[in-house]
């Protein structure tokens, strides 16, 4: 058989649920040269039966991790696969037909392209409806992702393509030595700023990021994070995840409890500017939370300097 143009990767872990409907969504792909892996991140619940249930497709590979983290699966999974890019979906999310097709010719089209992600929508549960507490900013921290209807080549980190909907050149990803142990989910802790972080050393290095708008990809809505508390515990971890991708980017010490404090007043301010607004309200006191794990991670980062985790 010929060497697969893409590898189409699902990093799992404990989602059994939603699993078996994202690899079909691959299965189903359009594109002809493409193989799907599955990375088992130390589960254990049903998904090495969901998987074995499609192994029949001769694309299809598994692969068990044992190590917990999501940077060390999608690491795994680069191992593993064969393809130039390197496309990762999340596994509680169903690509559109067309995904890979329109990922890679974008890759193909333009050769200092490193990283593509396209529009994420929500599904939401059934008879479920979007509160009125959440913004759009906070449908962001869902996965709901959408610059328009026109290829954007991304200048701003903060604006980089969602992990759920997430493609990497893989001589990119070699250069910088794969994603960052540092960052990304480990278990229940809610760490991020992995794909910020990688968009900030594709621009450093020359190369470019885009968003395209036909790689659709819908993001199931688990119901427990329709919950006020939720989001407040995301926003903690982000906050901790901003102050690890600036120790990371040699920005951190003193001037980050400046940073930190001033955007915890904002935030307080803001909340009670927008207090009849309940969208706006809480949006900006998730935000002021957050500012609270920077801080904290901040504080600890001063008193006592952990080493770094070194990339695998």
């Amino acid at each position: 058989m010929p060497v697969p143009l893409v590898s189409a990767i699902i990093c799992t872990h404990n989602r059994d649920t939603y699993l078996g409907a994202a690899i079909d969504s691959l299965l189903q792909q359009d594109f002809p040269s493409f193989e799907v892996v599955v990375v088992d991140n130390a589960s254990i619940d049903r998904t090495s039966e969901v998987v074995a249930q499609r192994l029949s497709h001769s694309i299809l590979k598994y692969v068990y991790e044992p190590v917990v983290g999501l940077s060390v699966a999608r690491n795994t999974g680069a191992s593993v696969a064969v393809g130039e890019i390197l496309a990762y979906l999340d596994d509680d999310a169903i690509a559109g037909p067309n995904w890979l097709s329109v990922l890679y010719s974008a890759y193909q089209s333009n050769e200092k392209l490193a990283v593509a992600g396209g529009k994420v929508t929500l599904l939401w549960p059934a008879a479920v409806t979007a509160p009125n507490w959440l913004s759009p900013g906070l449908a962001g921290n869902l996965g709901a992702y959408d610059l328009g209807d026109d290829v954007i080549y991304i200048n701003n980190p903060g604006m980089t393509p969602r992990g759920l909907n997430y493609s990497i050149r893989r001589s990119f990803l070699a250069q910088i030595g794969g994603f960052d142990l540092n960052l990304g989910r480990v278990g229940k802790k809610l760490l991020s700023n992995e794909e910020l972080h990688m968009t900030e050393l594709a621009l450093q290095q020359g190369w470019q990021v885009a968003y395209l708008p036909d790689a659709l990809v819908a993001h199931n809505v688990a119901p427990d994070r329709i919950n006020p508390s939720w989001f407040l515990q995301r926003g903690w971890w982000q906050g901790i995840s901003e102050c690890y991708r600036e120790r990371l980017a040699g920005d951190a010490g003193v001037r980050q409890l400046g940073r930190g404090g001033e955007r915890f007043v904002r935030g307080l301010y803001k909340s009670l500017k927008y207090f009849n607004d309940p969208a706006q309200r809480f949006d900006n006191i998730v935000y002021s939370y957050g500012q609270i794990g920077y801080l904290s991670a901040t504080i600890q980062g001063l008193l006592f300097a952990p080493k770094e985790t070194k990339r695998q």
